[in-house]
């Protein structure tokens, strides 16, 4: 893979600041942005091969924070922000803007990729901002987590789940059902919830950037 250089950035994000990395590929014509999962950061190694690959692909990434690290303290032991939704999508709007509002991506088609409680996040934020996101794609995520989010949302959607992963298989189905926009569920076989299984996260990192490259990259006028 080539090695594109990343950028730390900072996101204001209401009384919060947000560290993150941004990397732009020569020619990029749309940028996504990752909403990371449970007890993880800008440096999981699994969105980080995943940016790689869509960096590859001609794709500008960001991968950030969504909580500070005070709240990344705290919920190391209590888990309480984690699950908290309404948070992480906030968050993940406040980076919408501020990517919109940067010289180098304002004129970016936004994808969002996330993962686990991050791909719940990231429909809500996509439901309240749908005019800024051109497409979704949501690894071994938690849909279900959007509750009344999910018709609301209107950018195409790819769901990505592990073939073992039966519980989130079924949420995922069910969020499915509840969503009124192009949305497809991708079963990679024998993978589990985090596609540690070789060559797993490679059909992830693949399915992705096609999704992406379809849905940002050539709706580009």
């Amino acid at each position: 893979m080539s090695n594109f250089g990343a950028t730390d950035i900072q996101i204001p994000a209401g009384r919060a600041t947000l560290d993150g990395n941004l990397t732009i590929p020569d020619q990029s014509k749309g940028l996504v942005l990752f909403a990371h999962g449970s007890g993880s950061s800008r440096h999981s190694p699994r969105n980080q091969f995943v940016a790689r690959t869509l960096n590859d692909a001609g794709l500008a990434t960001l991968l950030f924070d969504l909580l500070t690290p005070e709240e990344e303290s705290v919920d190391l032991y209590t888990r309480e922000h984690r699950f908290d939704i309404g948070l992480l999508a906030e968050r993940l709007v406040y980076a919408t803007k501020w990517a919109k509002q940067e010289k180098q991506t304002q004129d970016f088609h936004i994808g969002y990729f996330g993962s686990s409680t991050g791909g719940g996040a990231a429909l809500v934020a996509a439901a309240e901002s749908s005019s800024q996101v051109g497409a979704i794609v949501s690894r071994g995520g938690r849909p279900d987590l959007a509750g009344d989010a999910l018709p609301k949302v209107k950018v195409p959607t790819l769901l990505i789940v592990g073939g073992e992963d039966h519980v989130v298989i079924e949420l995922n189905e069910r969020a499915r059902a509840q969503m009124k926009c192009e949305c497809k569920i991708e079963i990679v076989p024998g993978a589990t919830h985090l596609f540690e299984e070789p060559g797993a996260l490679e059909k992830v990192a693949k399915l992705a950037a096609d999704w992406f490259a379809k849905h940002l990259i050539t709706t580009v006028k």
